[in-house]
């Protein structure tokens, strides 16, 4: 058996196409959230004992929340596959390790998205929410784990990260890389506050934008949603100027090849489409549209950081071959 670190186009192409598949699954689930539909079977795995429920092609809830879970069977069969692929052919000790995470956490967040279902009806008093929601906030979290995750795998079955070119021209600066993990990490717990505040029902908490509704920076009145939302947007100020940092760096590094350059400019791109999106969500009242597009974006913003960030690090993950 074959079991060598060399260029494998098919493990590398679908590797790549399953990291398309992910953003549909993201998309999915944010739709499902933005219109309310998480509860619309009320029963767990099989959708009101059925795997072809009644009424998911008519009824919009029943149709985002069932295509969810059917979306989210097919991720876990291309990423069982991946896995196999992986341990099958390959000899990078730390990929397959990797593959076995992803393999991991994709149970678990099958498992957790179970529970948000299975659990909605107990109510937690001290934190005026369910159980059910506690569950949906992590299923959101673990949710952009998976993506940076699968994202990881398919780089290192891509043909620059094997070959060691197209990403890097010598060795990146320290700087450079505690950029782009602090830009990871922001985007990281952005997205985990998003998706807290999403699940409180915080998102107008604070219903004008950019400005309060006394007109002023900070709030005149705190409770938890209020503190949530403007937590989210004090973070995203964080971003912006910690990715325009790392623009700066990433420019300056004589290592970093136009590639890496080009995706860093695609993220700031990104990163603007998101803010534009959030203000349109207070100013359209929440907007089902905006409210989607602006969970879809945030995904896409935290994967193109990641596969720049990620790709800073080959050297260290693993020597360039001669």
């Amino acid at each position: 058996m074959n079991r060598t670190s060399t260029y494998k186009p098919g493990l590398a192409w679908f590797a790549a196409l399953s990291c398309a598949w992910v953003f549909v699954l993201v998309a999915l689930g944010a739709f499902t959230t933005s219109i309310g539909a998480g509860m619309a079977f009320p029963d767990w795995p099989l959708s009101n004992g059925s795997i072809n429920p009644s009424g998911w092609l008519t009824e919009i809830d029943k149709f985002a929340e069932h295509s969810h879970r059917l979306s989210a069977a097919v991720m876990s069969t291309l990423t069982y596959i991946i896995g196999v692929w992986i341990w099958r052919q390959e000899e990078r000790a730390w990929l397959r390790q990797l593959a076995l995470f992803a393999a991991l956490l994709v149970v678990g967040q099958a498992l957790v998205g179970g529970l948000r279902v299975l659990f909605d009806h107990l109510h937690i008093a001290a934190l005026e929410t369910s159980a059910g929601r506690l569950f949906a906030m992590l299923h959101a979290v673990l949710a952009q784990m998976f993506v940076c995750t699968l994202l990881a795998l398919a780089l290192a079955c891509s043909r620059p990260w094997i070959e060691a070119y197209g990403g890097l021209k010598g060795t990146v600066g320290p700087r450079t890389i505690a950029l782009g993990r602090l830009c990871v990490a922001l985007l990281f717990g952005q997205l985990a506050v998003a998706a807290i505040m999403r699940h409180s029902q915080a998102g107008l908490a604070m219903p004008t934008f950019p400005l309060t509704p006394e007109g002023g920076l900070l709030p005149a009145h705190w409770d938890f949603r209020v503190a949530i939302h403007f937590t989210h947007r004090l973070l995203a100020a964080a971003i912006t100027i910690a990715l325009a940092a790392y623009g700066h760096v990433l420019w300056r590094d004589a290592a970093v090849s136009r590639p890496m350059r080009a995706l860093w400019m695609g993220a700031a791109g990104l990163l603007a489409l998101q803010i534009y999106l959030g203000a349109q969500i207070i100013w359209t009242g929440r907007s089902v549209t905006m409210t989607t597009g602006h969970v879809i974006i945030g995904a896409l913003t935290l994967a193109a950081t990641f596969v720049v960030a990620f790709f800073t690090h080959r050297d260290s993950i693993e020597p360039a071959r001669t």
